[in-house]
């Protein structure tokens, strides 16, 4: 069997593994915020305040649903996230079948571990790279935890575009190649500042939205 039919059959186990799980049914989802062309000098401090508490907090985690497709491949998964420092912790699984995978890696590209899929783990350098390899799916997982949090990765160069809503929170954001769109926050509450709740990243035919159902700060 070659490479690319084993990275297919890699993929195509890793989709049929979310098959079957929580529906991400967004009909009650509010309207996602405005794009606006000026942001007030009060949104913009708010904003860089927002960032700054966002920086200084090194763990952090969230747990959520997910909805990934690649072409005419795709399901439905709840997603656990548990990220300290530059080191993550992604889980995906499906309640239905009790499938599920895990994703270990470092965004300074300092070692990466992909479990779950048949024929044993898969291990390499870069998280970002075990998984284009086992699968054919190019996800920048490395610039995912600060797009989850609302936040331009700050370690890729500027990004292509930013657009942003009347709060001065990012609403579009092109880089990497990937569109990601802030439909919907929680609102801040007590020492944790505003986050995302639903949010949409697109690049070419691969499409990933998610729905936060909630976010810590710090140890649990």
């Amino acid at each position: 069997m070659n490479l690319q039919l084993l990275k297919a059959g890699a993929a195509l186990a890793l989709v049929v593994a979310l098959s079957g799980c929580v529906s991400l049914d967004e009909r009650k989802a509010p309207s996602a915020p405005a794009v606006v062309t000026t942001v007030s000098a009060q949104a913009q401090q708010a904003e860089a305040t927002r960032v700054a508490a966002l920086r200084a907090k090194p763990q952090w985690s969230f747990q959520g649903r997910v909805a990934i497709n690649k072409g005419r491949n795709g399901g439905n998964g709840r997603i656990d996230w548990q990220q300290q420092d530059r080191r993550y912790v992604v889980e995906l699984s499906a309640p239905v079948t009790r499938q599920s995978w895990k994703l270990t890696g470092d965004s300074h590209h300092e070692g990466g571990r992909l479990e779950g899929l048949d024929g044993g783990p898969r291990e390499g350098e870069d998280a970002q790279q075990v998984l284009l390899e086992a699968t054919g799916w190019d996800i920048p997982v490395n610039q995912l935890p600060d797009w989850v949090r609302g936040l331009v990765a700050d370690d890729t160069g500027p990004a292509e575009q930013v657009e942003r809503d009347g709060d001065g929170r990012p609403r579009r954001v092109v880089q990497m190649g990937w569109q990601i769109q802030y439909l919907d926050w929680y609102p801040a509450e007590g020492d944790r500042p505003v986050l995302p709740r639903r949010i949409e990243a697109v690049n070419g035919d691969a499409k990933v939205r998610l729905v936060v159902d909630g976010w810590v700060l710090g140890s649990p």
